[in-house]
């Protein structure tokens, strides 16, 4: 264990002990579980149960508040249908700066506390609703419609009509 200016004690793996600071890299491995568990209109319970997990666990993982071993991302990965890398893909380069590996490298590391307080839009469960809906049109002309209504509507909000 390592102590920070700050003087809290990190661990070798990059967590702040008696604290709530989670890992940027395992907040981004959480949002991207969430985010394909949404997708596929499955519960956190239905997950956990499929994993043999509680729904208390699986909340924590998607968090970013418990780490997912190697083997139960690659059973995750199975039931969820995607690759293992899904969960790392999207990634900015903030997130990767303060994997624990590269923050022990860097002293501008951001903070993964900061990162984890501002959600993405996509991570919302609205965005991800939506997103479930749209894919349901099977349609493709009434996609595209639907897309450039969108489109106009958000610009129009702003001032700026969509020709």
């Amino acid at each position: 264990m390592n102590e920070t200016a700050t003087g809290e004690t990190v661990t070798q793996q990059g967590r702040k002990t008696g604290s709530t600071a989670y890992n940027a890299v395992d907040v981004h491995v959480g949002h991207r579980l969430r985010t394909r568990r949404t997708l596929l209109g499955l519960s956190q319970l239905t997950l956990a149960n499929a994993m043999g997990l509680t729904f208390q666990q699986l909340q924590k993982y998607e968090k970013g508040a418990n780490r997912i071993s190697a083997s139960r991302l690659y059973g995750l990965s199975q039931l969820l249908n995607v690759d293992m890398a899904y969960f790392f893909d999207e990634m900015d380069r903030a997130t990767k700066v303060a994997s624990p590996a590269q923050a022990s490298r860097s002293k501008n590391a951001p903070d993964p506390k900061k990162q984890a307080a501002t959600p993405d839009p996509v991570h919302k469960r609205e965005t991800l609703e939506l997103v479930r809906a749209y894919y349901r049109i099977s349609d493709l002309a009434i996609r595209t419609h639907l897309r450039k209504l969108m489109a106009m509507t958000a610009n129009a909000g702003r001032g700026h009509a969509q020709k």
